[in-house]
């Protein structure tokens, strides 16, 4: 069996990313160690309705499709009525578990580097988070696991998600990506026929797999 993927939420605009990301991860039968920052929680029920629990968690609540809690969200409004793309989604046979921690449990096995994970994204990545994890800030969980990410040269994904970019943003992107992780902002490309905003999302989920080794089918490669 394939190690955990490890999957931290922070609070930066586009958190469907992470929430579709999570469910491709699993529909691809990958096993996903989670959590969650206190601002990724706020962003999670401001930009799609979805009310969470940090202190008790329950994966339910975070997916897409599901009616929004807190008020009606325009967006998932717009993720029901898209259309999947053909043979987009991919079924198997056993669907991979998520475990949760805490953002300030730090005996959890990605605080360590003797657990062995399969790789790291964060997404969205704030600029605090950012921050944090270029100058080896280890305040929390994900600002840890992070770092211990970067210290095994293990695969680190960050998806910032911010524009215009300050030159402190620059200089902190530029400090992680020399460190060795993998600087991915949610830019979607529009080249693979968008038809709706599933296809703009899915586009960065795909790049994220990409990194990560996972197989997906979630969009028309250049030239495919």
């Amino acid at each position: 069996m394939k190690p955990d993927l490890v999957l931290a939420i922070t609070g930066a605009s586009g958190v469907v990313y992470a929430v579709r990301l999570l469910d491709v991860l699993l529909r691809a039968g990958r096993n996903v160690q989670l959590t969650i920052s206190p601002a990724g929680k706020t962003v999670l029920e401001t930009e799609l309705g979805l009310a969470v629990d940090l202190d008790r968690f329950q994966s339910q609540n975070l997916r897409l499709g599901r009616e929004p809690e807190a008020r009606p969200c325009p967006l998932q409004r717009l993720w029901a009525e898209a259309e999947p793309r053909p043979g987009g989604e991919k079924n198997v046979a056993a669907r991979g578990t998520v475990r949760y921690f805490h953002f300030q449990d730090f005996m959890a096995p990605m605080a360590s580097g003797s657990a062995a994970t399969a790789g790291m994204v964060v997404c969205p990545c704030s600029g605090g988070t950012l921050s944090a994890i270029a100058h080896g800030s280890s305040t929390n969980l994900i600002h840890r696991a992070a770092d211990v990410h970067l210290k095994e040269h293990r695969k680190l994904v960050l998806v910032p998600r911010e524009t215009p970019l300050s030159a402190i943003q620059l200089e902190n992107m530029r400090r992680c990506a020399e460190a060795g992780a993998v600087v991915l902002p949610a830019m979607p490309g529009f080249y693979q026929g968008v038809a709706s905003i599933r296809d703009l999302v899915d586009f960065v989920v795909a790049r994220v797999c990409d990194q990560l080794e996972v197989e997906h089918r979630l969009m028309r490669p250049w030239g495919g």
